[in-house]
């Protein structure tokens, strides 16, 4: 289990994770604008995409989308508007200036509302993104030895990735969050949005004009 191959996966996976992408810059925004527990909401919704991409793949449902260009096609323009729809979402939180901290310590609704918010914007950003369906069906198959089980091994490292994920994240959101004091002024805090708002909708125009596998 904890072979040769077992460590590569390991160390790809990690330097995968910790390349900036969506999901981190995600996780950054949340992280500043609605505080810890968003962060972290949006860090397992990640999660739960992730791993929804694992099973299809394992299963085999991933290969039906790669083979149909058409189905790839429009799973990857709804994640491409999905992203842009994000960003323009943080724009617009920034020039409202409508985070977390404004909400007061007892709006506790208002707090479940963003931390809800999170959990949906991260599982979204991964199910509607074809290209983590393209890496488990291009990658895992890669580090499955002849003789072994190509369900379980496939499973075994999308659920290794997927923790290592979490961890990751998890990190990174603690550290935003623990910076929010940083961002306490409204401007920077509109900058912060307005900045990851651009970031988000480069992301989805990226996703949009990338030629299908």
């Amino acid at each position: 289990m904890f072979d040769a191959q077992f460590w590569t996966f390991a160390g790809l996976a990690a330097l995968l994770i910790v390349t900036p992408g969506p999901d981190t810059l995600l996780v950054l925004k949340n992280s500043i604008s609605g505080g810890r527990a968003t962060g972290l909401h949006t860090v397992w919704g990640i999660a739960v995409g992730t791993y929804v991409h694992a099973l299809a793949s394992a299963l085999g449902l991933s290969l039906i989308l790669m083979q149909s260009s058409r189905a790839f096609t429009v799973v990857k323009w709804a994640g491409a508007v999905y992203l842009i729809w994000l960003g323009i979402q943080s724009l617009w939180s920034g020039f409202r200036g409508e985070t977390e901290a404004d909400l007061g310590e007892s709006a506790e609704a208002g707090k479940r509302k963003f931390a809800r918010s999170g959990f949906i914007q991260g599982f979204m950003n991964n199910i509607l993104n074809p290209k983590v369906a393209v890496f488990y069906l291009a990658v895992l198959p890669q580090f499955v030895s002849p003789g072994q089980s190509v369900l379980g091994r496939s499973l075994f490292l999308a659920t290794l990735y997927v923790v290592m994920g979490i961890i990751w994240l998890s990190a990174v959101s603690a550290a935003a969050a623990q910076a929010k004091t940083v961002f306490s002024r409204r401007g920077l805090r509109r900058a912060v949005s307005g900045l990851a708002g651009l970031a988000l909708v480069g992301f989805g125009v990226k996703l949009a004009t990338e030629r299908n596998p």
